[in-house]
């Protein structure tokens, strides 16, 4: 193959990319707007290729169906929670914090902010119209979730840490659920100094 036809053909692949990238985000957008209005089980996906301006067979090329659509748009929300929480426990560490119960707060601030901040979207899996076994999905998360608060904390706490978790998730719930953003700020640091002021065994 010739460099022309090399760059050519690059060049296509490269423009091919590029639309199907902004229609995989055409379709996630607008299956977070239907979903947040009209809830998972009401949304239909010509619903959702019509907003997006996308075809079904487009949809189906980039997604196995509706479910899929909810479920990429829970891991990107979670992936978004992960990194966030992460950044700030790495932050209260470089400031010099070494109490893991301080560093537990630092996160889980950064969590309740990251759910305040997308409440609509934080909302929409907490309310339990989702795709059958999401639950289960859930519950995984929440399991992962304790795991990696337990690292935060050296020895045998899991009591505490699923304590913690727990109180956290609750609090999140309410969070998210809550029709005033201000009343579900004042719970949000509500919970946390209440936390905060659990006394490790």
């Amino acid at each position: 193959m010739s460099s022309d036809t090399e760059r050519l053909v690059t060049g296509v692949t490269a423009r091919t990319s590029e639309r199907g990238a902004a229609t995989r985000v055409a379709l996630l957008t607008a299956a977070r707007e239907i979903f947040v209005t009209s809830g998972f089980a009401e949304a239909g996906v010509t619903e959702v290729v019509s907003r997006a301006g996308a075809s079904v067979g487009s949809l189906y090329h980039h997604f196995s169906g509706k479910a899929d659509l909810y479920l990429t748009l829970f891991e990107d929300f979670q992936t978004r929670q992960t990194q966030r929480t992460k950044q700030a426990v790495q932050e209260a560490r470089a400031e010099g914090e070494t109490d893991p119960m301080r560093l537990f707060i630092a996160g889980a601030r950064a969590y309740l902010e990251g759910c305040l901040a997308e409440r609509e979207l934080a909302a929409l899996f907490l309310r339990g119209d989702g795709p059958p076994g999401f639950e289960v999905i859930m519950r995984d998360r929440l399991r992962q979730w304790a795991k990696r608060n337990a690292a935060l904390f050296e020895g045998d706490e899991g009591a505490l840490v699923v304590v913690l978790t727990g109180a956290l998730a609750a609090a999140v719930s309410e969070v998210a659920l809550s029709e005033d953003e201000d009343a579900s700020r004042a719970l949000a640091e509500g919970v946390l100094d209440i936390i905060g002021q659990i006394r490790r065994p």
